[in-house]
This record gives C-alpha cells, structure tokens and sequence, in this order.
C-alpha cells in the first residue's frame, strides 16, 4: 500500500509511505530537516507499523504541538482506518 500524506504544523509538507504487509518499506518526507528526516526514514525501514507508532506518537518540535515524527505516526494510523 502506498499513500501521500499531507502533513499539518510541521516544516516538512507531505510523507510518502510504503507499507507491506504490515512492515515499513519505504518514507520520504517532502521539506523539512533533510539530514534529520532521512536519518528518520531509515531507522523505521523494517519495522513494524505499530512499533512506529509507539515509539513517536506525541513526540513534539520545540514550542509545536507536533513534530514530523509525530506526523508520521498520524499517517500511518491513517492507513490502518
């Protein structure tokens, strides 16, 4: 399954997702920090969706409410609706 996900209080704009069977196989994230997000991207390959979730659901950048982690894991409970 593939899916764009438009992103909400955070410097990056949209995350591409690929998901099989339950496992992460690819993120891109459009904007945001470059090094940070690829760094991000990389440590998720292989996972499981809901360990993703887990461990970055809430976590926040600076002052925002959100972070591009936190974005992440909204996307990928989008997916599972």
């Amino acid at each position: 399954m593939e899916i764009v996900y438009k992103t909400e209080g955070t410097c990056s704009t949209h995350i591409e997702i690929i998901i099989e069977d339950g496992i992460v196989e690819e993120i891109a994230f459009w904007g945001g920090c470059s090094g940070n997000l690829q760094g991000l991207s990389r440590l998720v390959r292989g996972m499981k969706v809901e360990e993703v979730i887990t461990r970055l659901e809430g976590i926040r950048c600076g002052r925002r409410s959100t972070s591009c982690p936190d974005q992440l894991s909204k996307a990928l409970r989008n997916m599972q609706k």
